[in-house]
């Protein structure tokens, strides 16, 4: 970055991205509604929500291509549109699609780069970095999708941001594109990045996050650390599986504790641990088949959170008539 931008001018302690009261509607449906959030550097903040959250929408108000009704967003104090070179500043993919079929991925990048006043040589070294340089030469219509999130991870890069956003980036990747980037998003948040990612696979966002902010229905539903999440939102009980589950249950009933139906005929008990619910099967005399301790994932916690919030809800079979 250049050190003597604006960018860099601003105070220290203020979020890279600073999302302040967006509000934005279509044909008279308010999609995003008030949203406040920060995002700071030097983390992996995901970005969660149903389909027809708003998500999309919020990423391209941040990103000046859509139009806030009311609210602003600054970059480290920073309009958007008051960021010389904004390409140095904030890096962006939201669209892995958009790019000329007939150009070759390194005449993309090229055009990019001296659109924006970068070297030539910075395409090459992105297309390194994101594992590309065998197909610089190859034309993009030939690419398949998840050469195509790397070509736009690589555009991003372009600029050497400070800031990263990118929405759904594991799109078309295989598993060893999905671990190559969540360990390069981590290594870049760990140079002192900001990255705001989006992503609807919940457990690979359980491994790449630092932090989540969720919505649903375009209104803040969380925005907490991923251990907050998980300590607010998780569910933790205790799994039990006996021979005589009935009479078990009524022994736990009477402790005052909180059992419900699970797989297999086992229970699953809230507000107690295994010990103690091995010493009241114990007592009582049933025999325990087995005894486990079970927290939520983050997809079973993200589920329940969103539950409300799901423009489309699918029966499944047995439910259909």
């Amino acid at each position: 970055m250049n050190s003597d931008s604006k960018f860099s001018q601003c105070p220290e302690d203020a979020p890279a991205i600073d999302v302040q009261g967006l509000v934005k509607a279509y044909s008279g449906k308010t999609v995003v509604n008030g949203l406040v959030f920060q995002v700071r550097a030097g983390m992996v903040t995901g970005f969660l929500g149903p389909n027809g959250a708003g998500k999309s929408t919020t990423m391209r108000m941040i990103l000046g291509l859509d139009r806030p009704a009311e609210g602003r967003v600054l970059f480290s104090g920073r309009a958007y549109s008051e960021l010389g070179e904004p390409l140095r500043h904030v890096g962006a993919l939201l669209d892995a699609g958009a790019a000329h079929p007939g150009r070759t991925a390194r005449d993309h990048l090229l055009c990019i780069a001296r659109a924006n006043r970068i070297a030539d040589s910075r395409a090459d070294e992105v297309l390194d970095q994101v594992g590309l340089a065998t197909a610089a030469k190859r034309r993009i219509g030939g690419f398949s999708l998840g050469m195509r999130q790397r070509l736009g991870i690589a555009a991003a890069l372009l600029g050497d941001p400070q800031v990263l956003i990118l929405d759904e980036p594991v799109n078309g990747l295989d598993p060893e594109g999905i671990r190559w980037l969540r360990n390069f998003l981590k290594d870049l948040a760990a140079q002192g990045r900001a990255v705001f990612v989006s992503s609807h696979l919940m457990t690979e966002m359980a491994l790449l996050a630092d932090r989540l902010v969720v919505i649903g229905k375009g209104n803040l539903l969380a925005d907490v650390s991923m251990a907050e999440f998980a300590e607010e939102h998780g569910r933790s009980r205790v799994r039990v599986r006996t021979s005589e589950p009935a009479r078990l249950r009524r022994a736990l009933d009477r402790k005052g504790l909180r059992v419900e139906p699970a797989d297999n005929g086992g229970l699953e008990v809230y507000g107690a641990d295994a010990a103690e619910i091995g010493r009241i099967a114990a007592h009582e005399g049933t025999p325990v088949l087995g005894l486990s301790h079970v927290e939520d994932s983050l997809e079973d916690a993200f589920m329940r959170m969103t539950s409300g919030s799901v423009e489309y809800v699918a029966r499944s079979l047995g439910e259909v008539a």
